[in-house]
């Protein structure tokens, strides 16, 4: 996640455009970029593990993490204060239990809402553990349970489409526009139990028959990829329709030049 907001904070930059990161991520460590907010001002996971009265490992202490700062959302406005017009990235953990059967997640989602923030979930799968229909298909299911749960719009991207070799990059091409019934094909032949392929295929076939769940592919070496995956999000969250228009500053010193020149021929008169 970080990577993936480090990489759009770039390339927001490059086009003029106002960005801020808000970091949810108690188990954070460094950034490249700058955060506007910090949840790790709140609570932090290492401080929470190291308490003795807690006793938590990593996931337990995680998750104790986002269950305090949800009763304190108070610390989270604060901090944003007025960001108007501006792209607010959340970078948030990564963990699944907390997009799936946790309420944390859903509660912040609900609350930026009634802040009257546009939300956009963006759901990050890694491509190079994409490239097996069994694997496919289980990234797809997560990617479902995260939209059914927050109920709000969301792209689904794969990424670190730079580290793959060629041969890799052509194999996963089938499964950005996927068709599904021949993946029921390719993954049945191997299962052995007559229900899990009952099962399989009727994933697979809701699945195609809904177009529920499509994947984008994120490459952070080609700007164009980049520029399709921020294009899908502004459309979803209709960035910029608010926005007054402003003449480009070459615009308005050519005008400037052209009233001067006006004038002059005036006074010449």
């Amino acid at each position: 996640q970080s990577t993936y907001c480090s990489t759009m904070v770039q390339h927001c930059e490059a086009l003029g455009r106002a960005v801020q990161v808000v970091n949810l991520d108690p188990a954070a460590e460094l950034f490249s970029y700058p955060v506007m907010a910090d949840i790790r001002e709140l609570i932090e996971v290492d401080d929470v593990m190291e308490d003795e009265s807690l006793r938590f490992g990593p996931n337990g202490g995680l998750v104790f993490c986002m269950e305090y700062f949800a009763n304190n959302f108070t610390w989270l406005e604060e901090s944003l204060g007025h960001v108007e017009d501006d792209y607010v990235l959340f970078d948030c953990p990564g963990q699944i239990e907390l997009y799936t059967h946790l309420p944390v997640m859903k509660q912040l989602v609900e609350q930026l809402q009634q802040w009257e923030f546009r939300v956009c979930g963006v759901f990050l799968v890694d491509s190079q553990f994409m490239v097996e229909s069994f694997k496919f298909i289980s990234g797809i299911l997560a990617a479902l349970s995260a939209m059914i749960s927050l109920e709000i719009p969301q792209i689904n991207i794969m990424t670190k489409m730079d580290l793959l070799s060629k041969k890799a990059k052509k194999e996963i091409e089938k499964y950005l526009d996927p068709d599904m019934y021949s993946m029921i094909e390719d993954s049945t032949n191997i299962l052995k139990s007559k229900m899990f392929k009952k099962l399989t295929k009727s994933i697979c076939g809701l699945i195609d028959d809904y177009g529920m769940v499509r994947f984008l592919p994120f490459d952070r070496s080609d700007e164009e990829s980049i520029n399709i995956v921020l294009q899908h999000i502004d459309f979803t969250i209709q960035y910029g329709e608010d926005l007054e228009f402003k003449e480009p500053k070459e615009c308005e010193e050519d005008k400037s030049a052209l009233v001067d020149e006006y004038f002059q021929d005036h006074v010449d008169e």
